[in-house]
C-alpha cells in the first residue's frame, strides 16, 4: 500500500463547517467503495459476456456463476487486507492512514477497468478489495471522534452512509451507464471518485498524531478473545444470506420476475434506499441498545427474506418492495455489528472495526459462492433466496446463543463476587439493575 507522509504542520481550527466537510470526505470514500463493490453485481451479466463470450454463448448459467468469482475475489481481498493493514499501521496516524487507503482504492479500481482477461480482472478485483476493510475501520473511528463522545453507533453509521447512498444513487446510475457504455467505463468513473476523495481527505480531516508506544503485539491481543471470533462468525454466516441474493439481483430480476434488463437499476435503487434508511435507524438504535437492535433486527431480516422468496415471481412491484425491505432491515444491523466488534476489541479498536468489515466480506464471498453453486447445480435463480433464509436463521441462532452465554457468565461472575463480599464483610451488595 502506498504510504502518505502527513507533514501538515498547522491544522486549521476544527470549525463546524470543516467538521462537516471532513465527515463528507470520509463518506465520499465509502460512496466509492459501495459503488465499486455492489455495481459489480448489477453488471455481472455484462462482465460475463465481455470477458467470457464463448461460455455465455454455450452455457449462460455456468458463465454467470463463474463470473461471480469477480465478486468473491473482491470480498477475499477485504478479508486479507482488513486485519493485515490494521496491524501494519498501528504506528500510523489515522489521518495519514485514511488518505493512503484512498490512494490504494483508486489504484485497485483503475486496474479493474483496464485488465484484458477475466483472470486478470479477478486478480484486480482482489487488489481493489484489500484497502476496503481498513478504510471503513479508520473511517468509523475518525467519524466517531469528530462527532464527539457517546456517538460510536452514529459515527459508524456515518462512515457507512457513503456505502448506503452509493447503493441508493450511485449503483443504479452506474449500472445504467455500464449497460450503455460498457462495464469498464464504470470502474474508470469510480477511480475518479477515489481521486477526489484523496484530495478531500487530505484537505479537511484534522491531523491526528501517531499513537506512541503501540506495537503490533498489542493489537494481536484482541485476536485471543473467543468472543471476537464468535461475532466474526455471526457476521460471516448471518449476513452471507443477503449477499447470496444480492450477488444475483440482475438475474433474479430478469429470470425469476421476468422484468427486462433495463429494470435492474430500479431494483438496485430500491435496495439502496432500504440500505440508506436502515443504516440511519441502526445507528440510532445501536447507541440506545446494541442487544435490542440485534434481537429485533435479525427476526425482521429473516422474515423479509422469506417474504422476498414468496413474492419475487409474482410481479416487478413486489420484487422492488421485497428488496427494499430486505436491505432496510439488513443494513440496520450493520452499525450494531461494527460497534459490538469495536467494544470487544477494547484498545485494539482499529483491528476490531477492520475485522468486522473482513467478516462482512467473508459473508460476501460465501454468499456469492453458495448462490452461484445452487444456480450452477440447476436449482434455478430462486434457489439463492432459500440459501439466504437458512444462513440468516443460523446467524440469528448464533446471536441468541452468544447473548445467553454472556448473560450466564455475567451472573456467575456476580455470584462469585457476592460470595467473596459475603466472606469478607458479612453482607451481599445490591445487584446492579443492568445485570
Amino acid at each position: 500500500m502506498t504510504t502518505v507522509d502527513d507533514t501538515r504542520t498547522a491544522s486549521p481550527p476544527l470549525t463546524p463547517a470543516r467538521r462537516r466537510l471532513a465527515l463528507f470526505a470520509i463518506a465520499l470514500g465509502g460512496f466509492g467503495i459501495g459503488g465499486s463493490e455492489f455495481v459489480s453485481m448489477g453488471l455481472l451479466p455484462g462482465i460475463a459476456h465481455g470477458l467470457m463470450p464463448e461460455v455465455m454463448a454455450s452455457d449462460p448459467e455456468t458463465g454467470i456463476a463463474h463470473a461471480g468469482l469477480a465478486i468473491t475475489a473482491y470480498a477475499l481481498g477485504v478479508v486479507v487486507g482488513a486485519p493485515a493493514l490494521a496491524l501494519l499501521s498501528v504506528r500510523w496516524s489515522r489521518s495519514s492512514m485514511i488518505v493512503a487507503l484512498a490512494v490504494a482504492l483508486a489504484a485497485g479500481t483503475l486496474l479493474s477497468a483496464v485488465m484484458p482477461t477475466f483472470e486478470l480482472t479477478v486478480f484486480a478485483r482482489f487488489l481493489a478489495g484489500i484497502p476496503h476493510g481498513a478504510y471503513f475501520g479508520v473511517a468509523s473511528l475518525l467519524a466517531a471522534s469528530l462527532m464527539g463522545p457517546g456517538s460510536q453507533g452514529k459515527g459508524t453509521a456515518l462512515a457507512l452512509s457513503g456505502l448506503t447512498v452509493a447503493n441508493l444513487i450511485g449503483v443504479p446510475i452506474l449500472t445504467a451507464v455500464g449497460q450503455a457504455a460498457g462495464w469498464r467505463s464504470v470502474y474508470l468513473l469510480l477511480t475518479g471518485v477515489f481521486l477526489v476523495t484523496v484530495a478531500a481527505l487530505y484537505l479537511t480531516v484534522p491531523r491526528q498524531e501517531k499513537v506512541e508506544g503501540r506495537r503490533m503485539l498489542d493489537e494481536l491481543v484482541a485476536l485471543r478473545r473467543l468472543q471476537l471470533w464468535i461475532v466474526i462468525g455471526i457476521a460471516a454466516i448471518g449476513f452471507s444470506g443477503a449477499f447470496a441474493v444480492f450477488s444475483y439481483i440482475a438475474d433474479i430480476t430478469t429470470e425469476v420476475t421476468g422484468a427486462p434488463a433495463s429494470a435492474v437499476p430500479w431494483v438496485l435503487a430500491a435496495a439502496g434506499l432500504g440500505m440508506t434508511i436502515g443504516n440511519v435507524i441502526g445507528g440510532v438504535t445501536t447507541d440506545r441498545s446494541l442487544n435490542g437492535t440485534l434481537l429485533i433486527g435479525f427476526p425482521l431480516y429473516i422474515t423479509a427474506l422469506v417474504a422476498l422468496f414468496l413474492v419475487a415471481h409474482s410481479s416487478f412491484t413486489a420484487l422492488v418492495v421485497g428488496f427494499f425491505v430486505v436491505n432496510l432491515v439488513n443494513s440496520s444491523l450493520s452499525p450494531a455489528m461494527q460497534t459490538w466488534m469495536i467494544r470487544i476489541a477494547h484498545r485494539s479498536e482499529l483491528l476490531g472495526a477492520s475485522m468486522n468489515q473482513a467478516a462482512f466480506n467473508v459473508a460476501n464471498a460465501l454468499g456469492a459462492t453458495l448462490g452461484g453453486a445452487v444456480i450452477a447445480a440447476g436449482f434455478g435463480y430462486e434457489a439463492p433466496m432459500i440459501v439466504a433464509i437458512v444462513l440468516a436463521s443460523t446467524g440469528f441462532a448464533m446471536v441468541v446463543a452468544t447473548l445467553v452465554a454472556l448473560r450466564v457468565r455475567a451472573r456467575r461472575t456476580l455470584a462469585v463476587l457476592d460470595s467473596n463480599e459475603l466472606a469478607t464483610t458479612g453482607s451481599i451488595p445490591a445487584v446492579p439493575a443492568s445485570v
